[in-house]
């Protein structure tokens, strides 16, 4: 084992310097996907009574170790627990980083048996959503590149049908029963209505955001999905992506966005 340096008793190799640097990771990935949210104070509680812990095990403090080592015992069960919401959007964030789909591996094992048409009529999307925009008529339009949201689909009622304005519009008439919810679209085709979103537990959102706005935002912070929103109560038309919120957009530049979305390749 090569020996980088030494330090009195402190000895560090290469294989420290890999670990410590795997756990900076680890570390920056679950601060990014806490920051901003009500999660973040709750681990910060945790971490400081861990390296607490450890402080007073070092220094052979027997009895608070003890009290403290049942505390962290009984912990790990109720981290599971109180982060799962995170703990869920973290192994999304993996999965969808490693994206096994659409490797190498997935080839070789054949997973992937075809290609996916994947053409939107994106001009008729674009005028329902404008006309929905003049009327102040609220919508929340999902598009997807992939069929990872087969767990939202399936929370609303499937249709599997093409895009149209008109259907786009009837859809979300307020006097529909299908206006209610979400509409994604995936695979070339309105997959299904109704559909239930998370919603961003962000405490960063700004406070004219509104419900479709918190959902659309919690559905990008795990899938690479982008969402169409028109504002009931301002008539403005904005882009969800990346766990950001494009506001008050034309009818091109939203065009222009989700063409780059849906055809571009990354």
């Amino acid at each position: 084992m090569i020996l980088l340096f030494k330090i009195g008793f402190l000895t560090f190799n290469w294989i420290d310097a890999v670990d410590i640097l795997l756990v900076a990771i680890l570390l920056y990935y679950i601060y990014k996907l806490l920051h901003g949210s009500v999660a973040i104070n709750i681990f910060l509680g945790v971490l400081s009574i861990y390296l607490f812990y450890l402080l007073v095990r070092a220094l052979d403090m027997a009895l608070v170790t003890k009290i403290l080592g049942q505390f962290i015992g009984v912990g790990v069960i109720a981290s599971i627990i109180l982060f799962q919401p995170e703990i869920r959007k973290f192994l999304l964030m993996v999965g969808r980083t490693a994206d096994w789909r659409n490797g190498a591996f997935s080839k070789l094992l054949q997973l992937k048996e075809h290609e996916v048409e994947n053409h939107i009529d994106i001009n008729a999307v674009v005028k329902a959503a404008q006309e929905l925009a003049t009327e102040h008529t609220g919508a929340l339009i999902v598009f997807s590149k992939s069929p990872e949201l087969k767990f939202y689909t399936d929370s609303g009622d499937v249709i599997n049908a093409d895009v149209s304005k008109r259907l786009l519009i009837t859809i979300f008439n307020k006097h529909s029963p299908m206006h209610d919810g979400t509409v994604i679209i995936s695979e070339g085709k309105i997959k299904a209505v109704r559909c239930i979103l998370p919603i961003s537990t962000k405490e960063d959102i700004p406070a004219h955001y509104g419900l479709r706005h918190r959902s659309a935002l919690g559905l990008t912070e795990i899938t690479d999905s982008i969402v169409l929103i028109v504002s009931e109560e301002t008539g403005e038309m904005s882009l969800a992506q990346g766990n950001n919120i494009d506001s008050n957009l034309t009818s091109s530049e939203i065009r222009y966005q989700l063409n780059h979305y849906l055809y571009s390749e990354n």
